[in-house]
Parts: C-alpha cells; sequence; structure tokens
C-alpha cells in the first residue's frame, strides 16, 4: 500500500478575507482558482488595464463591486482597493487587521 499522510490540520480553511473601506466590509474571494486565475492574468500578456478589470470582477461579487461603484472612488484609489485585496489573498498584508 502505498503511503499516506494526513494534512488536513496543515491546511487552512478560514472563510474569505475582507477589506473594510468607510466602515464597509467588502469580502474578498481568496480561493485557490481565483487566485491562480488571477496571476494568469497578468502572465497572459493581455493589457494591465485588462488584466485589473478581470482580477477585479474575480475578487470581488458582483453586489459588493456595485456598493464600491457607488462609493465613486477615484481611479488610483480603485486600483488601491484592487492591489490591497490582491495583497490580502496573496497574504502579504498583515497590517489593519481586525
Amino acid at each position: 500500500m502505498a503511503k499516506c499522510i494526513d494534512i488536513t490540520d496543515k491546511l487552512s480553511f478560514d472563510k474569505n478575507p475582507a477589506l473594510i473601506i468607510k466602515g464597509r466590509k467588502f469580502m474578498v474571494n481568496a480561493d485557490a482558482g481565483t487566485m491562480l486565475e488571477i496571476i494568469g492574468l497578468f502572465k497572459e500578456g493581455s493589457s494591465d488595464t485588462e488584466s485589473t478589470i478581470a482580477a477585479y470582477e474575480k475578487l470581488f461579487s458582483e453586489k459588493d463591486r456595485n456598493e464600491i461603484k457607488k462609493m465613486r472612488l477615484p481611479f488610483k484609489d480603485l486600483m488601491i482597493v484592487i492591489q490591497t485585496a490582491m495583497d490580502l489573498i496573496q497574504g502579504e498584508e498583515d497590517q489593519g487587521e481586525q
């Protein structure tokens, strides 16, 4: 019989992380499949704008995107939201945790 190793205790089954903007919580899709798709977007050679829009659509639900749209953020600020969400699911964002 082949060797089997149970790695369940090494895995994280936490819920999706969230960003808080103006006191409102926005869930970030953090599953591995989504992250791999986002990484692929930026490696496929499509324009940065196309990749960013596609990443935004994968990171946030349609409901949350509509709420973010209602905030009427400047483009620069929207880019900060997207980049922070990407950093968060890559495990690079530790500041401001609640």
